[in-house]
């Protein structure tokens, strides 16, 4: 511990850096937890799908959207997820798992529909790349809108 303290007083500036870069790492998960927004990972979704009847909202742009999703996945870009609200509505019961790339643009989703009272709503923790890190398979078919 000595030696740790004493990097840390000699070396500042690299102890801020990382301090700095461990905020930067933690900040989608630390805000998501302020909203208290439940975060999920690859198998924890995968089993909310399954056995639960849980629904994926991807609100990646069309372009990523099409290079590959999560199978039977609704296609909701961010941009327009807050004038299709109404058109969510029938899935308020169910859990919903809401994705895109790493996580960040989810987050934010999640906590506008916790805000028009969905109550089982979950982030997918690292988003499609989590996804596929896990060896879960994408599709390139076209989504159900």
């Amino acid at each position: 511990m000595q030696q740790f303290i004493e990097f840390a007083t000699n070396h500042w500036d690299l102890f801020l850096a990382l301090l700095i870069i461990l905020l930067m790492l933690s900040g989608t998960t630390l805000i998501s937890a302020l909203r208290g927004i439940r975060q999920v990972g690859p198998e924890e979704a995968t089993q909310l799908i399954n056995h639960d009847g849980g629904v994926v909202i991807d609100v990646r742009d069309d372009k990523e959207y099409a290079e590959g999703h999560i199978i039977n996945s609704l296609h909701v870009p961010m941009a327009s997820v807050q004038s299709r609200i109404a058109e969510l509505e029938k899935y308020k019961q169910k859990p919903v798992i809401v994705s895109c790339r790493s996580g960040a643009r989810s987050s934010t989703v999640s906590g506008w529909l916790r805000k028009h009272n969905f109550e089982n709503v979950a982030n997918l923790k690292g988003g499609v790349m989590a996804w596929q890190n896990a060896g879960l398979p994408l599709s390139k078919k076209k989504s159900k809108k």
